[in-house]
């Protein structure tokens, strides 16, 4: 097996290791390709490729054929160019003031979000943005707020965005869905409508609106380029239905101690877990400072978070601290110092951590921390 690996940390000065099995993720875009038909899929490697690392992902990707990339901060379109020189890469955040330069710098397509970044944009091609015979400006995509409320054009501002941009070179015009999953489809679809009828200025521009789950509804237009993110790291874009998508990555924390308490100890902080029986107990060097959520404590009405020790689960045992956490290892086969655990991997989805944990698999992903010794395969 070919194995790339992180040199600033090695797996012995490391409390835990996070596999990241790159032909995974190659798989798993080819797959949607495979879904989308004729629409393009792209990738969304913000957050650091959702937390896995952008410089392997995008080099994985690239290689496989992918040629369409989102960010959401300029900083993240630099990386991404230093990676692959010939990608087109949108900036989702939009023109932040002052930072047109550097989209010309990079090769970047910014993201326009409102009136004002269509007005500074304009001003920066009329200095800087030539760029051919024709007289075309630097290529720009537009976001249209369909319902989200969180960056784009109102419907109110479509007839004067499409008098600004008659000018502009607009490459791509897209939106975001609000809801995911089949029991929301009808939502889907008014806002497809919405989507429509706001970029009919643009008709002939390529359009984007299907996110990893997107791609999955039924009776909803891919048009020409999908976005997925979620659905490329292994999780499932499809809610209540089995996952299509294969595992991309396994992480596992090292037990450093092996405890026996007796019926009525408590563990962690706060002793909110009480040993009704004899118990042994494993605590590993993984804890919220690398991204496992403190939520994923267990209650008497919700199941907490559980690691597979040795072909058996095994329960989180108190509240899981910065540094440490622990589980009861009493129903596994003989466990000692120095052995692995695994927290994600074939057995523990990123979707169940998180769902034991009361949050979502993007928050997990996003969130794993800096301290792993990170390997990553690409075979």
């Amino acid at each position: 097996m070919n194995e790339l690996r992180e040199a600033t940390i090695t797996q012995l000065e490391s409390g835990a290791t996070l596999s990241i099995d790159l032909a995974a993720v190659v798989r798993n875009w080819r797959t949607l390709q495979a879904v989308c038909g004729d629409a393009e899929c792209g990738a969304v490697v913000k957050a650091d490729a959702y937390g896995l690392g952008l410089e392997p992902v995008v080099r994985a990707l690239s290689g496989a054929g992918c040629k369409t990339y989102f960010v959401a901060h300029v900083f993240e379109g630099r990386r991404l160019r230093a990676v692959d020189s010939t990608a087109t890469v949108y900036v989702l955040n939009g023109l932040v003031p002052g930072t047109a330069p550097a989209y010309l710098d990079h090769n970047l397509r910014p993201v326009l979000c409102s009136l004002p970044e269509i007005e500074e944009w304009l001003q920066f091609c009329a200095l800087f943005g030539r760029r051919d015979v024709d007289g075309g400006t630097l290529p720009a995509a537009l976001q249209l707020d369909t319902g989200l409320n969180r960056l784009g054009l109102k419907p109110n501002q479509i007839e004067t965005a499409s008098e600004l941009t008659e000018t502009l070179n607009i490459t791509l015009v897209l939106s975001q869905f609000i809801w995911s999953g089949q029991s929301n489809l009808a939502r889907c679809e008014t806002q497809v409508a919405l989507f429509d009828s706001m970029r009919a200025p643009w008709k002939e521009v390529p359009a984007s609106i299907a996110n990893s789950a997107g791609i999955f509804l039924e009776r909803t237009p891919l048009y020409e380029i999908v976005r997925p993110g979620y659905a490329l790291y292994g999780g499932n874009p499809t809610p209540g239905r089995p996952n299509p998508m294969q595992g991309v990555l396994r992480l596992e924390a090292r037990i450093l101690q092996v405890n026996h308490v007796e019926p009525g100890e408590t563990v962690g902080y706060d002793g909110r877990y009480n040993a009704k029986s004899p118990r042994r107990l494993a605590t590993i060097g993984i804890g919220y400072g690398d991204g496992i959520p403190r939520a994923a404590l267990g209650s008497e009405v919700h199941p907490g978070g559980e690691v597979m020790v040795k072909g058996a689960r095994c329960p989180f045992a108190g509240r899981v601290s910065m540094d440490l956490m622990v589980v009861d290892i009493t129903g596994a086969p003989e466990t000692n110092r120095g052995d692995y655990v695994e927290l994600i991997g074939k057995a523990i989805s990123i979707d169940e951590l998180a769902s034991r944990s009361r949050t979502i698999g993007y928050e997990i992903l996003t969130n794993l921390g800096t301290r792993f010794y990170r390997r990553y395969t690409t075979l």
